[in-house]
């Protein structure tokens, strides 16, 4: 069965690893107009799902990374006792911009003494050779995790929200980040308008059969924001939101299933307040962990 990433980062470190939310600067091609449909019409404004704060409503503003860490620090260390930490380049895709700028922004940032692992959020069309060189060269430094937003693999689903690429183009950017030794965290949405339980579950199944096996997984309900395409969507057309029964039974069948080594990054969303429309039961975040603690078993 597979692992929780407390319990996978204690086993590594010997501590508590605290995991700093940090913002690159960059955008994502299906913001800017890169990526052209087959009917001729350029994606603008991101993956319906997605809010003006490219899912990471939680990051830092960008200013210097020195600047954005410390400041982050100063949040987690007025709760805990936090010595070293995880560098996470969260919102929009962190492998799509000027390659020499970011190369110079995470070199800066894997080389502090305090940064254990550097954590890059992106998308499986932003890997090139170009990247993978960088990448390359940062893991020489430190390990290096690559976090890749496939959601599912069901093509009609995918279409549907403007994720922009198609499930060959993960599985290329996936064979070739495993080939140079980094390791690979792939994001999964629980919910998406018209997929079924047994939809959600496939691409699960799927991700539990990769080869080399995954190193690391993100589970999380689909949550709709006000000011996204899918808000607007949902207003005209309410589809079905999962219950944190449903969600929780979701967990517990894919965890299941998960070879024994792949990690468990999330198992749950956190919208902000002032944006979430649905659901409303993952305000109650105490009540959701204790729900999945007593369902989940490791």
């Amino acid at each position: 069965m597979a692992q929780r990433l407390s319990d996978y980062l204690k086993n590594e470190y010997g501590e508590k690893i605290y995991r700093l939310s940090l913002s690159s600067g960059c955008t994502c091609p299906n913001r800017d107009g890169s990526i052209i449909l087959p009917d001729g019409t350029p994606l603008t404004g991101g993956c319906t799902f997605c809010s003006e704060g490219g899912s990471g409503e939680f990051a830092a503003e960008v200013a210097s990374v020195d600047v954005q860490i410390e400041e982050a620090k100063k949040r987690i260390r007025s709760k805990t006792d936090a010595k070293r930490f995880i560098a996470y380049f969260q919102s929009y895709t962190n492998t799509y911009g000027d390659l020499k700028r970011l190369k110079a922004l995470y070199k800066e940032t894997i080389e502090r003494d305090d940064v254990v692992i550097l954590a890059i959020g992106t998308r499986p069309d932003c890997i090139g050779e170009d990247v993978l060189s960088m990448l390359k060269e940062l893991r020489e430094i430190k390990p290096v995790w690559i976090e890749l937003g496939l959601q599912t693999i069901h093509e009609d689903s995918a279409r549907h929200f403007h994720r922009g690429y198609d499930l060959s183009v993960f599985e290329e950017a996936y064979r070739t980040l495993k080939a140079i030794g980094i390791e690979v965290i792939v994001h999964v949405i629980f919910g998406l308008p018209g997929e079924s339980k047994e939809d959600m579950l496939e691409t699960v199944r799927y991700l539990s059969n990769l080869s080399p096996e995954l190193d690391g997984i993100k589970l999380q309900n689909l949550q709709i924001l006000k000011g996204t395409q899918m808000y607007e969507e949902y207003k005209k057309e309410p589809f079905h939101i999962l219950s944190l029964e449903e969600h929780v039974e979701l967990l517990a069948e894919s965890i299941n299933m998960l070879p024994e080594k792949t990690v468990i990054h999330r198992m749950t969303g956190d919208g902000p307040r002032a944006l979430l429309v649905e659901p409303l039961w993952s305000l109650d975040k105490k009540n959701v962990l204790n729900t999945i603690n007593r369902t989940v078993k490791f």
